[in-house]
């Protein structure tokens, strides 16, 4: 009897992937998603007899580092089990089942026909498994039909930023998690990490649970000990790389990764943004989550401590800090590993920040746990706790004395927020992480959370490692007899003066006699000064219960040399009365940019030649030279396209007319970003319905 052997096969690539919800992926090989049946048809040499014993095989890893799974036809199984079932004889229709649990990665496939004098192995190609949201059974399942399409299918996005503010500004950001070659980068990160290079075949064992993959890719994404995409900077000096505010999305950084290694530069929202579109890639719902005020404690003591002097500038420099914002990212997944009272949204921070079990990652930590105060549960969750709801302590230092001039228990953790399902609107997440600032019930849990940590640290925060305070005086400072803060009548733009108020108010029965001393720093979004630009003292007055307005001006010619890419000034008033009162006063003034105005001329239709329009006016009263455009988009521009401008004479208005050619249907955002060395990455967006016709 002639060998049966295998003469073609047809992996029905489009109605398979049509089924598993993986069309969009512009990969050459069939992707699939775990727990739901596929569909190939093989057409053999010859009939099948009952003597050929045929099987069907696959096999995910490396051949050393792997075992195969091999099935007779037909085989049964359960969702937790693989099988296969067939059709017909000769050009048979098998259908093959994956278990809800399956590892993700590629997959090897193929027939055994094994006979008294043979046995022959045939390789007939591979598959690309992936995480299914879909699938009930699996432990990354979403109910919810929208949130799906948001969480998993959507390439585009926004990232918040700036400072505390119910309508903060936002950034566009292009996941673009189907585009060409990213589906295999993403797999590649996977088989680039520690634990692929301690133990192939147990780390290739363990990808089938999302709390693992998601740990090992908030590691991948930063490059620190492991060369993974991203290195971070946050010096202000990027040379040898872009700015990180350079970036428009996660394909070009990938793609450059995959080419040459470590990425130059990020910082955290570039890193939220790549670890979205890897989760997002491999089937795990992912959303980008920016919180405000957002705490950095290194001493487990769930407080962030500043030391600040008597002209009000900060002293010593500690590790503890508050950034004016912070970008992680959420994954969503049961989790198994704990308990069913923590599925739901995970904490994922690809930010390198503090190790964690000896690597930079953070994750996943339970959303759930967090807003609980559960200290003890993994990954991480102190950390994300006390960035969410710490204390800020401010210490002022006398005479290498120091005390306690204020304690906030509600100033970490503003406005969480994230992206809305199906638009750009903000959705407020706050709740989710903390019970309401000044309720019972949040001094309950942070209590419970400091009970759990006091095992871990002493009584009082540590004091800088550089810094011998002769003493620490428990007498806190004495309160004034006023009130005060800063006010903005508009948000002001790069390249004009900057205006705000002092607005300081007696809460008094007699005069007061108090002395203002004022600084202004341009920073960076961490809140680490840079640079200073003003700095003032004057005795104010106040009569009984009068209020007072103090107006400043901070000039172009003022900060045009020391504001940085994140266009921050923050101002600190320190007030102090004749008793010894003493009021610190602070606000960030987050400078935004001349608005870019993008056109689109006609109807766009994929593999049709389409014109866009730049425009943009000059906000300066200076020329602006070496200005370039830069164009990406998924589905619109397969590259960057970068396009040299002229030299934007003051106030000018300037206008750039090119053409793209989409190459994918459907809607497509097209991203902008124009830098010039006075000014850098104005950013804009443009929403384009791409025809399939």
């Amino acid at each position: 009897m002639t060998t049966l052997q295998v003469m073609n096969v047809d992996l029905q690539q489009s109605l398979n992937a049509t089924a598993h919800r993986t069309n969009e992926y512009m990969t050459k090989g069939l992707v699939v998603r775990r727990g739901q049946s596929f569909t190939i048809k093989v057409k053999f040499n010859r009939p099948l007899e009952p003597a050929d014993n045929l099987k069907w095989w696959t096999q995910t890893g490396r051949s050393q580092s792997s075992s195969k799974i091999i099935l007779p036809i037909p085989s049964s199984g359960n969702e937790k089990s693989w099988s296969v079932t067939s059709k017909n004889n000769s050009d048979m229709e098998i259908t093959i089942n994956s278990p809800a649990d399956a590892a993700i990665g590629s997959y090897l496939m193929g027939f055994q026909v094994k006979s008294a004098e043979s046995d022959v192995f045939q390789n007939v190609g591979g598959f690309i498994m992936l995480f299914n949201p879909w699938f009930a059974g699996d432990t990354v399942y979403m109910k919810d039909e929208a949130e799906r399409k948001e969480y998993v299918l959507n390439e585009s996005g926004i990232i918040f930023y700036g400072s505390a503010t119910s309508n903060p500004p936002y950034r566009p950001w292009d996941f673009g998690q189907f585009e060409e070659g990213i589906l295999d980068i993403c797999l590649k990160m996977l088989d680039r990490s520690i634990e692929y290079r301690r133990s192939a075949a147990r780390d290739v064992s363990r990808r089938g649970d999302p709390v693992y993959v998601s740990r090992i890719l908030s590691a991948m994404v930063n490059s620190q000990g492991d060369n993974g995409a991203v290195v971070g900077n946050w010096t202000g000096d990027y040379e040898g790389g872009e700015k990180p505010t350079k970036w428009n999305g996660s394909v070009d950084i990938l793609r450059k990764w995959n080419e040459g290694g470590p990425v130059r530069y990020g910082q955290c929202w570039v890193y939220g943004g790549v670890l979205c579109t890897v989760l997002r890639c491999l089937g795990i719902p992912a959303r980008v989550i920016t919180n405000f005020a957002s705490a950095h404690d290194t001493d487990g003591t769930l407080t962030i401590d500043r030391y600040i002097d008597e002209k009000g500038t900060e002293v010593f420099d500690t590790a503890d800090s508050v950034w004016n914002f912070h970008v992680w990212v959420e994954g969503w997944f049961a989790r198994k590993d704990i308990g069913s009272k923590y599925d739901g949204w995970q904490v994922l921070d690809a930010t390198p920040q503090e190790e964690s079990e000896g690597s930079f990652r953070l994750g996943p930590c339970s959303v759930n746990a967090i807003k609980e105060g559960d200290m003890d549960q993994p990954y991480d969750t102190p950390f994300v706790f006390c960035e969410v709801n710490g204390d800020k302590i401010d210490w002022l230092v006398q005479s290498n004395e120091r005390r306690k001039l204020r304690t906030q228990t509600s100033a970490i953790g503003k406005f969480t927020s994230t992206k809305a399902v199906g638009s750009n609107k903000r959705v407020d997440v706050t709740n989710k992480y903390k019970y309401p600032e000044g309720s019972n019930k949040e001094r309950e849990i942070f209590k419970k959370a400091e009970s759990l940590m006091s095992s871990t640290r002493s009584r009082l925060p540590a004091a800088p490692a550089t810094v011998a305070f002769s003493a620490t005086n428990t007498e806190p400072v004495p309160k004034p007899d006023f009130e005060g803060a800063f006010t903005q009548s508009t948000d002001p733009l790069v390249g004009h003066d900057v205006t705000f108020t002092l607005v300081l108010r007696s809460t008094s029965s007699v005069k007061i006699n108090l002395q203002l001393k004022m600084t202004a720093n341009a920073i960076v979004y961490t809140n680490a000064p840079v640079k200073a630009i003003l700095s003032e003292a004057q005795t104010v007055t106040l009569e009984p219960k009068e209020e007072k307005k103090i107006p400043f001006t901070i000039t172009y010619t003022q900060y045009e040399a020391a504001i940085t890419t994140d266009n921050m000034i923050k101002a600190v008033a320190l007030c102090e009365d004749e008793k010894g009162g003493k009021l610190l006063v602070e606000s960030v003034m987050k400078l935004g940019s001349q608005p870019i105005v993008i056109k689109a001329t006609g109807q766009a239709h994929k593999n049709q030649p389409f014109n866009i329009e730049i425009i943009f006016i000059n906000p300066l009263s200076e020329d602006a030279e070496n200005t370039i455009l830069t164009v990406e988009g998924s589905g619109l521009v397969k590259e960057p396209i970068r396009i040299e401008v002229p030299c934007l004479k003051k106030n000018q208005r300037s206008m750039t007319n090119f053409y793209i050619t989409p190459y994918r249907s459907g809607p497509r955002y097209l991203l902008v970003d124009l830098t010039s060395e006075k000014f850098s990455d104005v950013k804009g967006s443009l929403l384009i319905e791409v025809s399939s016709a």
